[in-house]
């Protein structure tokens, strides 16, 4: 019993000592943690080098793009056939993908065989036989009749310029076909097809073996974002985002990039870790110095290294007693699988036996020891350098992203990853060493190269069939150059209307008379209060307006909350407390007691008699206070402050806000004759020749008009351009069949739209893999301040898919880029509706002086105008082009409801003393 013990204790003492030789042996084989951190940082540098467009030529690591855009999202389906060409044989695969809630796949295929004389006779030939084999294949499952999609496999170096589009680079594994090098491989099998003329296909896909695994996974595991195969060869592919890839043009979305990871080192940058093994195998392989890495990792190099050091190690008389034989000499004899048979967990050390005895030698047990220690050396490191690039590719991936935590899937194939007994573990464990603050998971793939360009083919009839079935939708938020006149024309038409004395009773566009007769012309000064009514705040100005040399706008304000009990009480109680603020205001700027002109702007819907007058239509905004509508609110004013019996006032005028935005650019400006504002809301107004102002009496000189042009069409004038979402978005608003222009254009409701087209979308499976979350139903929770962030230029989808997760949305990354293409519509729309009106403004204008040519400036405010980054742009080009015969300049206003007031005040008081005078 002891004896046994002993004997064992001595053979594991044994088998230590002869593994620790072996160690030291192959010391520059077991790479530390700290130098497969190094090769995963270099590599990451080579991906760089192979995406820019500068680098790329003399980069060693390809990084070429594969133009395929996304990956499986599960709502696949159809029958698609793929063609499998990488080596004596082919396939032709049927492959059916169903989605009716259950995911399914079913495949049939055929292997057939490329006869010698083929592999080196003319590409035509190939492709001739190629297409004949389709045809048989097609005949036998009685599918002639149909126009498949078919995606090809096609595992030789190419360069692929779009999905269906493969230039040859060179041939390689024994194929010499003549005249192909250099071609499309797609046209040429076209041309074959076409030739026969019995069966039509569609190819829609060329296919890199790589590409075709991370898809296979992807259809199960909607995580899947990278490829791996490590098997005869080594190469892998990941999703990288567009606007790094600089050989490709469009900075939307995502491609998968196809490595080509097997040339990492053949530049230099692995010179350091590669031992003299390596470089022997190097010098005896078929293409010296290329493919530098893959020789370090795949399964057709690494039986060949472990022979390389058996024989040096007998040399140097360390194994076999110091005796070699013939076999052992031959390149090839120790083949890739024996290492996996031999680091089998039980019967290892009795398979090194036999296989070494295979090739002539008589082993001693030292001698199996070591082979196994050999073995398990070059697959570890072959499995360690794997994983290290592979952390380098999922750490890049997690900086794209942005993310805490990467979680992330792997699809793999390959013999060595399959069937060796230890590398998948000691690869997964690399990684996860070299990303502790990531989760990957790794998903063995099934048929890569068949399923997988099935599964490519089928993404791409999916996109394209939703991308088709959005732009559908969208199309009717387009408008062509012949709407946007029709749009202009229609404006003017309504413009008339709101002026002509008899038509103004029914005009939607109201056109309404404000007294303002005249812009600044630079000599006003003084000091002048304002009031700004508009919302639950109210703010009291002092406004210093100087002339001549130091002209210039000097303001002082304070903001004056309005309790809802004051909105919702009486009238006097409202105009009681304006007039506490304004004595409050007084008394902080230290001017009590002194009398001032005033201009009031009132930001509700008031019919102007004369400057100073203006009776209140009805409350909006949520005022409700009692006696006012109806009255004169100057007069309301008047008396609140006779009341308090404590200062006096001149109130000079009434104002609405545009007119005021209008006033302030025309102080900088002498051009400015049109105000806009484009915000919340929308309306505008412009200088009219008095004799057009019918509802006024006078012809001489001009008076501006408040437009109120957010009620324009509704009188139904529009009902042509809108859209079943203008129709949702107005039936749920607090005023349905008011305001409908405004409610095409304005910053209240373009999110609104938005929302309700993603909802469309989504009912109909185009978004959000056709998942409603009860956020997206929720109104208003598109704010329209998303808008402008999301079409911003330098955000990035991540920022775009961080607020989609804000408003509860999960995205992918197509998802995202759906979502800015419905925001960019939506908004354009807006500004060339905008601007259609704006050119009826202007040509108003221009025709009324019988010019040829109209040199206008517009004064402008609001928050969509001047947050939104591309509103304005899209809004000036739309005048250019609707109105050529005006030069219009956009000037931005500042404070148009406060320094606007006090300018037309100091307006008025100016011409009211040259009267006098």
């Amino acid at each position: 019993m002891i004896a046994s013990h002993l004997l064992a204790y001595f053979f594991t003492e044994l088998n230590h000592d002869q593994a620790q030789k072996i160690d030291k042996y192959l010391y520059d084989m077991r790479l530390s943690e700290e130098t497969l951190q190094e090769v995963s940082q270099r590599f990451g540098k080579e991906m760089e080098k192979g995406l820019g467009a500068d680098t790329n030529p003399t980069a060693s690591v390809k990084m070429l793009p594969t133009f395929v855009r996304s990956t499986p999202d599960g709502t696949e389906d159809g029958d698609f056939l793929a063609l499998d060409l990488g080596g004596t044989n082919f396939r032709v695969l049927r492959v059916k993908v169903s989605d009716n809630g259950l995911q399914k796949v079913e495949m049939e295929n055929q292997i057939y065989a490329i006869p010698e004389e083929l592999m080196r006779g003319s590409g035509v030939q190939l492709f001739d036989h190629i297409a004949e084999c389709l045809a048989n294949f097609m005949d036998k499952l009685n599918i002639k009749d149909k126009k498949l999609p078919l995606g090809f496999t096609f595992s030789f170096p190419c360069h692929q310029t779009k999905l269906d589009e493969s230039i040859l680079v060179t041939w390689t594994k024994g194929f010499k076909c003549s005249s192909v090098e250099g071609k499309d491989v797609v046209s040429m099998l076209r041309k074959s097809i076409k030739k026969r003329g019995d069966f039509d296909i569609d190819i829609v896909a060329v296919v890199n073996d790589t590409v075709g695994t991370m898809m296979t996974c992807g259809y199960d595991d909607h995580n899947c974002e990278v490829g791996l195969i490590v098997g005869t060869g080594t190469n892998a592919c990941y999703m990288e985002e567009m606007r790094h890839i600089d050989l490709v043009e469009g900075d939307e979305g995502r491609m998968c990039i196809n490595m080509e990871w097997g040339a990492f080192g053949d530049d230099g940058v692995l010179k350091d870790i590669r031992t003299e093994f390596d470089h022997e195998i190097d010098m005896g392989s078929l293409n010296p110095g290329k493919q530098l890495f893959e020789k370090m990792i795949s399964g057709m190099y690494m039986g060949e290294l472990v022979r390389l050091i058996l024989v040096k190690m007998a040399k140097e008389g360390l194994l076999f007693g110091g005796r070699l034989t013939p076999d052992l000499l031959t390149t090839g004899h120790f083949e890739t699988r024996y290492i996996s048979a031999i680091e089998k967990e039980k019967e290892g050390l009795q398979k090194a036996h036999e296989i070494l005895s295979k090739l002539g030698l008589e082993p001693s047990h030292e001698d199996c020891v070591a082979t196994l220690r050999i073995c398990q050396i070059v697959s570890t490191r072959s499995a360690n350098l794997c994983g290290a690039t592979l952390a380098a590719v999922l750490r890049r991936i997690k900086d794209n992203k942005g993310v805490e935590r990467l979680r992330s899937t792997v699809g793999v194939d390959g013999s060595v990853y399959k069937k060796h007994p230890h590398f998948a573990r000691r690869l997964h464990k690399t990684v996860r060493k070299l990303l502790p603050d990531c989760e990957i998971r790794f998903v063995r793939s099934e048929d890569g190269s068949g399923k997988g360009a099935a599964m490519v083919t089928a993404v791409a009839y999916r996109l394209a069939a939703q991308h088709q079935a959005r732009q559908k939708i969208l199309e009717a938020l387009k408008l062509s150059h012949e709407q946007l006149l029709e749009v202009k024309q229609r404006m003017r038409m309504e413009m008339e209307k709101g002026l002509g004395k008899e038509t103004h009773a029914e005009a939607a566009v109201k056109m309404l008379p404000t007294y303002v007769c005249s812009t600044p012309d630079g000599t006003e000064k003084g000091d002048f209060l304002a009031l700004d009514l508009g919302g639950t705040n109210f703010r009291v100005l002092l406004v210093r307006v100087r002339n001549g040399m130091r002209r210039g706008v000097e303001m002082h304000n304070k903001i004056y909350s309005i309790p809802v009990e004051i909105m919702q009480g009486t009238g006097e109680e409202l105009f009681d407390h304006i007039v506490h603020c304004i004595s409050d205001f007084l008394e902080y700027m230290g001017m009590k007691g002194v009398s001032l002109p005033l201009g009031f702007t009132f930001s509700f819907p008031c019919q102007q008699t004369s400057l100073d007058e203006g009776i209140l239509l009805k409350w909006t905004k949520g005022f409700k206070a009692t006696g006012c509508e109806g009255e004169d609110v100057v007069n309301l004013l008047k008396e609140a402050i006779h009341r308090r019996e404590e200062f006096d006032l001149d109130v000079v005028a009434v104002v609405n806000d545009t007119v005021g935005t209008m006033m302030t650019c025309g102080y900088e400006d002498p051009y400015c004759e049109v105000g806009l504002i484009v915000g919340t809301g929308s309306n505008a107004c412009y200088m009219e020749e008095m004799r057009n102002v019918e509802l006024v009496e006078g012809e001489e000189g001009r008076m501006c008009i408040n437009m109120e042009w957010g009620a324009f069409g509704d009188n139904g004038c529009l009902d042509d351009i809108r859209t079943e979402f203008d129709l949702a978005v107005d039936e749920l608003s607090l005023n349905p069949g008011k305001q409908r222009f405004e409610k095409m254009i304005s910053g209240m409701y373009l999110g609104e739209i938005v929302r309700n087209i993603l909802i469309d979308f989504t009912k109909r499976g185009l978004l959000f893999r056709g998942r409603i979350s009860e956020r997206l139903k929720t109104r208003g929770i598109f704010e329209t301040k998303f808008l402008s962030q999301i079409e911003s230029d330098c955000l990035a989808l991540l920022q775009v898919r961080s607020i989609l997760q804000h408003l509860g949305l999960e995205s992918t990354c197509d998802d995202s880029i759906i979502v800015k293409e419905v925001c960019a519509v939506v908004a354009r729309r807006a500004a060339q509706l905008c601007g259609a009106g704006m050119a009826a403004v202007v040509d108003k204008i221009r025709e009324n002086r019988g010019l040829d040519f109209l040199k206008v400036t517009v004064g402008v405010d609001g928050t969509l105008y001047k947050l939104h980054p591309h509103f304005s742009t899209v809004m000036h080009e739309t005048v250019k082009q609707l109105s050529p015969k005006c030069e219009v300049t956009f000037l931005q206003s500042e404070d148009g409801s406060g320094k606007g007031a006090a300018l037309i005040t100091a307006v008025a008081c100016r011409i009211r003393e040259a009267g006098q005078r």
